[in-house]
Parts: C-alpha cells; structure tokens; sequence
C-alpha cells in the first residue's frame, strides 16, 4: 500500500503541473479553420476619404487626382472643418485621421453617411459600445467630442456632392471585383490558430472580417473585432501579412497590467530605441511610446507567423524600407525569437517581452548592437 508521504508528493507535483500548465500557452485550444468575409464599405471609404480631403502631402502621394477633382469644390466651412479636424486629430493628438475615424465608427452599425450624421448628433450608442472594446480612453471621447462639429459639417458636404452615387458606379465595382479574386484564395490559410498560437490567447472569434477599400492607403486599419480594412491597390499576400498583422492589435494590456506596463516601462532608458519614437516621421503613426512598443512587438511576431505561412517579405529589406526604418524594437525582438525559436515552448508573448526585458538582451544598449549585426549580416 502506497505512504501517505509518497501521495503527498504526488499531490504536490501535481498541483505544481497543473500551475505550470496555467500559466502556458499550450493549454490555449488554437482555433483549427478562420472563417473569412471580405466585404465593401462605404462607411470606412467615405472616411478615409475625409483624410484626403484635408489636403495633407503624405495622402496625395496615393490620391493626388482624387483630392484634385474636389479641392475647387469645398467651401470655406468645409475647409475650416478639415483644418480643424486635422489639427486637432493629426497634428495635436498624433493620430492617423482615417484609422482613427474608422475605429470609433467601427463600433457603430452604421452604413451610410446619414446613418454616421446620427451618430454624430447622438453618440451614446457609439460611445457605449466602444467602452467595451481595448481602445476605450477618456482622451479618445475628449478627441472625439472636440471633432463632431467639423465631421458633421464635411459630412453633410459630401453628402450634397452625391459623394455615395460616385463611389457606387465608380469605385464599388473595383472592389466587387477584387473580393472576388481574393475569395478564391483566402481558404487555405488559417491566421486565427497562428496568431493565436503565438500571441498565447484566443481571440475573440476565429472569424475574419476584411474590407476592401479604395481610398486607406499607405496604412492597413484595425478596426473593433477582428475585422481590419485594407486596400484594393495591394496584391493578395499583401490581404494575408495585414490580417495576421492586425488580428494582433493588441498584443497585451498596456493600460490595465501594471507589471507589464513597468516592465515595458524600462526600454525608455535605452536612447537609440526612444530617438526613433521621439523622432519618427508622425505621419506613419506610433506616435507614443506605448503605440511605437506594440506596434514593433506585433511586426516581431507577423514576421515569424508570415515566414511559417510562407508569404513573408525579406525581413532586412522590410524593416529598412518600412517607415523610414524606425522600427528597431521589432529587428531585436525578431532576432531574439529567432535564437530562441519561438514558440517552441508555447510561451505567451507578453512574458517573452518582459522576460527578455528582465533578462537584460533588450537593455544595455543591446537593440542596437542587434540592428548592427542584422545588417551587417547581410552585407557580407
């Protein structure tokens, strides 16, 4: 008959394994299929619109014609309006206008610009429905409230200007015709289950939701959900890198985990990281430290995910091209997952972050001997 000492043992390693299993990522059940919708939106066009509209250089890069078919068009309100709007959602608050836009009206039903001009008078609803989502901050309905005004009055002018009948019978078509090409294609790829193998968590559906638009470039747009916006004039594995991109955002709670926040807190020591977020050209985004760390941390992990589906881009030429090459937290997280092999032992990222925080590789002037040796690799 067994001790009551060897029982008690095992009931200690017991409890000890079943802790251990709790805290890994191997006990996530990964979604095994992502269901996938692609989908045209007049809301979110009519928005990202809205950006180009404000006349801003880095937009007419991509739309120069279309800004110039409307620019003798608006009227001195609507052009306060757009310089009211830029200002105070751009140039003040360090936010791209058309994601931003797109993501509180993400958390609307709305379809059409009557239905976003009732939003607008009345926003309980939209605000409500936001606050359950992880972008909810009291600055962002401050942001929000300071802007109805202006929408309002660019709004109800392209509404006057049939801005609705053109997209129908010009710009619908092209995108009708592009999520047709897409479908036949997008099957054969379960992101979810990788992104949530990764990330260490479900998510909250193992559904995608693209839309297609027309008038978003350069950026692709997380919306609430997982659903993204992404632009017609990219090719297919374009569609792909951005839905295992965006499913990411965001990839840990920086507003609610203290130790996380802490942590992350200490990369602000180290100088070549911070002059790339102090100095980065704002049009691109990332314009906090909290949003420049995510936003790294998630092109670290698409790039492993996208090397393992097979649609990556060269990882040197990415991250020197991209944004001006600002992105040197993502270049030492790669390579430090890389060494690793990540996700090997199925660790949740945000404890690979802390833990590579703590263990000093992302400290003492380590991200930019690791930038060093990256490129330097490949020029031999």
């Amino acid at each position: 008959m067994e001790s009551k000492k060897n029982i008690l043992v095992k009931q200690i390693f017991l409890i000890i394994l079943i802790l251990a299993m709790s805290k890994n990522s191997s006990a996530v059940n990964t979604s095994d299929t992502t269901n996938w919708e692609l989908s045209p939106s007049f809301k979110y066009d009519v928005l990202c619109f809205v950006n180009i509209l404000t006349g801003d250089d880095f937009y007419l890069t991509y739309y120069q014609n279309e800004y110039d078919s409307y620019k003798d068009k608006l009227t001195p309100e609507v052009k306060d309006a757009l310089k009211n709007l830029k200002k105070k959602i751009k140039d003040d608050g360090g936010t791209i206008i058309s994601a931003w836009l797109c993501l509180y009206f993400s958390a609307t039903d709305d379809e059409t610009i009557d239905d976003m001009l009732g939003t607008l008078d009345n926003p309980v609803k939209l605000m409500e429905n936001f606050k359950t989502t992880p972008y909810y901050s009291e600055e962002g309905t401050m942001m929000f409230n300071s802007i109805t005004e202006d929408l309002k009055v660019i709004l109800i002018f392209l509404k006057e200007s049939n801005f609705y009948e053109y997209w129908r019978e010009n710009i619908l078509p092209k995108v009708e015709s592009k999520i047709s090409e897409f479908n036949k294609e997008v099957l054969q790829y379960n992101v979810i289950g990788s992104v949530e193998d990764h990330l260490g968590f479900k998510l909250s559906s193992n559904k995608i939701t693209v839309y297609l638009l027309y008038y978003s470039q350069p950026h692709g747009i997380k919306i609430t959900g997982t659903r993204f916006l992404t632009d017609v004039a990219w090719p297919f594995f374009i569609l792909m890198r951005t839905a295992s991109h965006e499913m990411m955002h965001p990839p840990f709670d920086m507003k609610n985990d203290s130790v996380l926040i802490q942590t992350v807190s200490r990369l602000k020591e180290d100088k070549f990281l911070m002059d790339k977020v102090l100095n980065h050209n704002p049009s691109f985004g990332y314009n906090s430290f909290e949003g420049f760390v995510e936003e790294d941390c998630v092109q670290a992990l698409d790039q492993i995910i996208n090397e393992k589906l097979g649609i990556p881009r060269d990882a040197r030429k990415r991250w020197q091209e991209n944004d001006d090459g600002m992105h040197v937290l993502a270049i030492a997280l790669y390579n430090i997952m890389k060494e690793e092999n990540y996700n090997v032992n199925k660790e949740v990222f945000k404890d690979f972050l802390m833990r590579n925080i703590d263990n000093g590789k992302l400290m003492n002037g380590n991200i930019e001997r690791i930038y060093d040796e990256f490129y330097k690799t490949s020029d031999n």
